[in-house]
């Protein structure tokens, strides 16, 4: 079984019923297809980056999931013909760097703390080397 998560854009116009009834129908197609759910995320209703189909606004969804290959190209159709998804993306995670990844963004954590920790540190280093260097410089 492979790790990939799904997000989703619902119309905004729908309530709050309806929300929940199309994220059960999702969730629910995943599981009939043999997936193993692990955290579905909320991430409220955001103001897209441009107009997809008249709309300005849209409800984010995140669900991670644990699927065989197969279900991808079912999940990629059901949600082609849901007229209350108007945007989607699946990714997928390969590698054990991502898949630990996919790991800690279940849990909630932050994958990328090290990374960033590594970038500030580098970036502390050449500022002070532009510092010398630019004493240097000026002598």
């Amino acid at each position: 079984m492979k790790h990939y998560e799904v997000l989703f854009i619902l119309k905004p116009t729908l309530t709050d019923e309806e929300v929940a009834a199309r994220v059960e129908f999702v969730k629910q197609t995943l599981e009939k297809n043999g997936a193993k759910i692990a955290h579905t995320m909320t991430m409220g209703t955001r103001k897209l980056a441009y107009k997809i189909d008249k709309y300005e606004r849209g409800t984010y969804y995140v669900i991670y999931f644990e699927a065989p290959t197969t279900l991808i190209a079912e999940l990629e159709r059901v949600l082609r013909i849901t007229e209350d998804i108007i945007r989607f993306l699946i990714v997928k995670y390969e590698n054990k760097r991502e898949v630990s990844a996919w790991e800690k963004l279940v849990k909630g954590e932050k994958p990328g703390k090290k990374f960033k920790e590594r970038a500030e540190k580098s970036d502390k280093g050449e500022k002070a080397k532009a510092a010398a260097q630019k004493e240097e410089d000026s002598e």
